[in-house]
């Protein structure tokens, strides 16, 4: 099992992990999304398309822009459609 974890709160927890560019992208469905919002942030990236961002709340701290999704990937980063990955402080392990 894979979890994210920031400010000591789990965020997403999966086995169904997917690694692009040394990120675990989660699948959507996973995140406990009473701690996300939508930011306005974008980037590019030439092979994988527009990313978009969401802001993350814990325990009245935020990590802007803590993590990102593909909404519309391109044909060559298909296997991230529907999954996000994180940035920052949010820390990746593995439990057992």
């Amino acid at each position: 099992m894979t979890r994210a974890i920031w400010n000591g709160t789990v965020l997403a927890e999966s086995d169904d992990i997917v690694e692009v560019e040394g990120n675990a992208y989660f699948p959507r469905s996973v995140l406990n999304m009473d701690h996300f919002s939508p930011s306005s942030h974008q980037t590019i990236c030439p092979w994988k398309g527009t990313a978009n961002y969401f802001d993350i709340e814990v325990n009245g701290k935020e990590l802007r822009n803590g993590a990102w999704y593909y909404p519309r990937p391109k044909d060559a980063a298909s296997h991230i459609e529907n999954r996000v990955a994180f940035y920052g402080d949010v820390t990746i392990e593995e439990t057992i």
